[in-house]
């Protein structure tokens, strides 16, 4: 499955969102749009399935209700997502519609929780399998209205799909430092990190067979990325801690040893980055992928893309965010698949690339993605930064 339309209200950025999303897609916007926040939508919902999560716990780690729910809001004062998933980008009709509406309750001597305003799930046919309405709020216990039904499993079990997909959402942001940081390691072991400490974590619990598969085909990309680094391997120390180790190849015949620590930011970024296509099939988050890579690399990175979410006879969602114009400028790019973020003194608005008109006339025209959109989500007045004056 796919996430096939998002809708939001009032959440972080944006007050209001609906957007279609495709197998690929591509999410553009200035710094501080909100492209991290637009993600961090999709993660939300995986972190109330996930084990030891829950509505509560993904509130929390955002700093409470108050510090989602946007500044832009007016009348409406919860928060809601709505989430479609389909089979495919092809399908007319989603198999699945989840939406959830929070706000906030507690204060004083009580404690700061989030508490459900409505929970509906609708089948491909529309029927509804779940409805939990403002007016349960007058009938229903106020304990219960501070869990979904989506993470219990003893009341998801009608659609346990939507469950078991948000469980799968793989995010992605390698910090390379951590992963240098074997001393973290320990610390990071069995907990969800996805900044780089548990990379070697995934790859250790991966099965032997599978693991070796993979490092194969990430040492065929880093023989052109990366030539000078040889075969690369998995390796655990004396302490049981994983590593990673290849042949640097210099002056000396047989080269030197070295292991994740002394490896190049970039290189930690690409395999990091190759891991996460090549592991899983549910859909994935990559956040700004670009980046510590070279601007060679980072054109080929779109088809790239496109042909690791082709695998074993599936396609795999992959969700990008980016303010890259070499990414941007591949010309596999559709203006279909691009979503551009644009700040409003009401929010930031999202639109599809190939539905704003000036941007669709643009790509009839014949120029890329990166030509079309990059100048229209720049900051209008960045050139007078030359013009500031020293101070003293």
């Amino acid at each position: 499955m796919i996430i096939s339309k998002i809708k939001l209200i009032n959440w972080k950025n944006f007050q209001q969102v609906d957007v279609n999303l495709k197998s690929r897609a591509f999410v553009v916007g200035a710094n501080a749009s909100g492209k991290s926040n637009f993600l961090d939508a999709i993660r939300f919902m995986r972190d109330i399935v996930k084990q030891a999560g829950g509505l509560q716990f993904a509130v929390e780690q955002r700093g409470g209700v108050s510090k989602i729910r946007c500044l832009a809001a007016r009348q409406i004062s919860y928060v809601g997502i709505e989430i479609h998933l389909s089979e495919d980008e092809k399908s007319v009709k989603p198999i699945w519609k989840y939406s959830l509406a929070f706000k906030h309750s507690g204060g004083g001597i009580f404690a700061k929780q989030a508490t459900i305003v409505y929970e509906n799930v609708l089948d491909i046919n529309g029927k509804s399998i779940l409805n939990r309405s403002e007016d349960d709020q007058q009938t229903e216990d106020s304990e219960t209205l501070k869990f979904t039904f989506l993470e219990q499993p003893n009341s998801n079990k009608r659609f346990r799909d939507i469950y078991h997909f948000f469980q799968e959402i793989q995010y992605l942001h390698i910090v390379p430092q951590l992963i240098r940081d074997s001393d973290s390691y320990m610390l990071a072991t069995n907990k969800e990190d996805f900044y780089g400490r548990n990379l070697l974590e995934r790859m250790d619990k991966t099965n032997i067979k599978t693991r070796d598969s993979f490092l194969k085909r990430i040492n065929e990309v880093l023989q052109l990325a990366v030539p000078q680094l040889k075969n690369i391997e998995f390796k655990k120390d004396k302490s049981g801690i994983p590593h990673l180790e290849a042949t640097y190849e210099h002056w000396r015949a047989k080269g030197a040893k070295q292991q994740e620590s002394q490896f190049s930011d970039g290189t930690l970024r690409l395999i990091g980055f190759m891991w996460a296509l090549l592991d899983g099939q549910e859909t994935i988050l990559l956040e700004e992928p670009e980046l510590y890579l070279h601007s060679a690399i980072v054109q080929q990175l779109p088809e790239f893309i496109y042909k690791l979410q082709r695998r074993k006879g599936r396609i795999r969602q992959v969700i990008i965010s980016t303010h890259s114009y070499d990414i941007l400028n591949s010309p596999g790019i559709g203006g279909n698949e691009t979503i551009v973020l644009s700040p409003t003194k009401e929010g930031t608005r999202i639109d599809t690339a190939i539905e704003m008109n000036d941007v669709k006339d643009y790509l009839e025209a014949g120029l890329s993605i990166a030509e079309a959109v990059i100048p229209k989500v720049a900051p209008k007045n960045i050139q007078q930064i030359l013009q500031l004056k020293d101070r003293d």
